[in-house]
């Protein structure tokens, strides 16, 4: 059993070193969010479970950590956009087969070179330097709010969330992972639309086709995974587990629903969130996607309602003038998918709560009606 050791570092070279030093002595890790108050720090801390805080100050001992078992590498904060974060626990081996997996896919005349932009208490920001430690990929520093910084200094490659991808230009680096919500409904050709979560140790699906190695299934309309880089538990509680196709019961179930067909996975959005209106189907995903392409939306979210007549009615959240914006947002809506999906009601709203990766908190949008 050893401690874990809480990184509270900025993203750059000094986290890098930290992190290598971990790896080189085995040392459990995490790292704390640079952006949020201290008592979320404190709040995260206790969820993590740390025992001891690296900071520029120096180290520092907390006493009401929790010790892990000794071939667990990671401890990580899932995104939480659907609740309380949990705290997923990662082996070296899960860890190192992330780094390896990714490095060797996307390797084609040259080596992948990293611009790291992600906050890396994320397992998306974080998979990135990851990629330094246990597989080849090199790492170039700089101002993460200069994103095209990183083309000029060397980098091929980058990994970001749709906020990102809309405010920079990343036409000149060789590939562009895209991670976190779903992404736009057309996109560069060098853009990567993947799919994964905390649970999968980052990405595993590149553009609908599943990484080498990683397998995955749709189980009664569930997303199903088996693969080298999944979490070993959360720390509160043991993996979940379903039975495969093959009959072995080591597939973890992800919670997003979706089919694989041909080799090809289709991912429609949380099991969670699926809106029954009049005994119709709505996925949020699929319908804010058709909104988002309306003239004058700036951002939105959609939720299902409990409605007496419906079971539920689809609601629209809207960043934007939801008056004027209402007729084509119905009539698209009802084009796209079906008279069903027209939205019962289009509110205005000033923003959409969103996690740092970009994804909603649909768990607070109810707070907005």
């Amino acid at each position: 059993m050893r401690s874990l050791l809480a990184l509270d570092l900025a993203l750059g070279l000094e986290l890098e070193r930290s992190i290598r030093e971990c790896v080189n002595s085995a040392t459990p890790f995490c790292v704390l969010d640079q952006r949020v108050s201290s008592a979320r720090t404190r709040a995260e801390l206790e969820l993590l479970g740390a025992g001891e805080i690296l900071s520029p100050e120096g180290r520092v001992i907390r006493p009401q950590g929790r010790m892990v078992e000794d071939d667990i590498g990671l401890v990580i904060l899932t995104s939480g956009s659907s609740g309380t974060p949990k705290a997923a626990q990662l082996s070296w081996s899960a860890l190192s087969a992330s780094a390896t997996l990714t490095q060797s896919f996307l390797r084609g005349t040259r080596t992948p070179v990293w611009f790291p932009c992600l906050p890396a208490n994320h397992i998306g920001g974080l998979a990135v330097v990851l990629r330094s430690i246990f597989a080849d990929a090199t790492l170039v520093w700089g101002d993460v709010d200069d994103l095209a910084n990183g083309v000029r200094n060397g980098a091929t490659h980058i990994a970001v969330v749709r906020t990102q991808l809309a405010r920079h230009d990343l036409s000149a680096y060789e590939r562009v992972l895209l991670g976190g919500a779903r992404p736009p409904s057309t996109v560069d050709a060098n853009v990567v639309a993947t799919w994964g979560m905390t649970e999968t140790g980052s990405g595993v699906v590149y553009d609908g086709i599943a990484l080498p190695g990683v397998d995955v299934e749709s189980a009664n309309g569930q997303i199903i995974v088996r693969s080298p880089t999944l979490f070993r538990s959360y720390r509160h509680e043991a993996r979940p587990r379903i039975i495969g196709s093959d009959g072995r019961d080591d597939w973890f179930p992800t919670g997003d629903a979706g089919d694989v067909a041909n080799g090809r996975v289709t991912v429609r959005g949380r099991l969670g969130y699926v809106i029954n209106t009049g005994g119709e189907k709505i996925w949020p995903e699929d319908l804010e996607t058709i909104i988002a392409s309306v003239p004058g939306v700036e951002d939105v979210a959609v939720l299902g309602v409990d409605d007496p007549e419906w079971g539920q009615r689809v609601v629209a959240l809207v960043v934007g003038d939801a008056a004027s914006l209402e007729p084509a947002i119905r009539a698209l809506s009802s084009e796209r998918l079906g008279p069903w999906a027209k939205p019962k009601e289009v509110r205005r709203v000033k923003a959409i709560p969103r996690t740092s990766n970009g994804k909603i908190r649909r768990g607070e949008l109810t707070s907005l009606l």
